[in-house]
């Protein structure tokens, strides 16, 4: 979550002043109207996922529960109630948190003309990248190998069984 809130926050300041105010104009309008349709759509899926599942538990409906057709509910509701509870949500205090953070730049952009002034806009690029290039090296250069050998034993003829992890401390999870 460090890029998205690094992102949310110099995307307006970088394009404010990297490009100028119509451009943050045009920055914002973007993200409110992608924001809010992908908002609406993720509340909406979310609350059919959920009233699936208490469809077929309280109505009977597809053989009721225990049968496949629950099963699969139950995994969609696994993923509707984040989307309904949180992810929607969150898209909101995206939209108002990129709003103002250009409120309080607008006054800092007053009368001037586009590409005016444009290097202050390359300070926050810089932080972004920056950010960008931090995140890469201390969590997604490791990657964990999360894949276990069904049948148990060896690694690949490496010597290791699969719940002892390797010489770096991943540890690989037996199936």
């Amino acid at each position: 979550m460090i890029l998205p809130g690094l992102y949310a926050i110099a995307a307006p300041i970088t394009v404010g002043f990297l490009i100028g105010p119509v451009c943050l104009t045009g920055l914002l309008g973007g993200s409110i109207a992608s924001g809010m349709m992908l908002a609406i759509m993720m509340s909406n899926a979310g609350g059919a996922w959920d009233n699936s599942k208490k469809y077929i538990e309280i109505e009977g409906a597809c053989g009721g529960k225990g049968t496949e057709t629950h099963k699969a509910c139950v995994v969609g509701d696994t993923v509707g109630d984040p989307f309904k509870d949180t992810s929607g949500p969150a898209l909101n205090i995206l939209i108002k948190l990129m709003s103002m953070i250009s409120l309080v730049i607008a006054p800092l952009m007053t009368g001037n003309a586009t590409w005016f002034e444009f290097y202050w806009g390359l300070i926050p690029l810089a932080v972004m990248i920056a950010g960008t290039i931090m995140v890469y090296f201390l969590f997604w250069r490791n990657t964990v190998d999360i894949t276990a050998d069904v049948g148990g034993g060896d690694v690949e003829g490496s010597g290791k069984s699969l719940a002892t992890g390797d010489a770096a401390g991943d540890v690989e999870v037996q199936a």
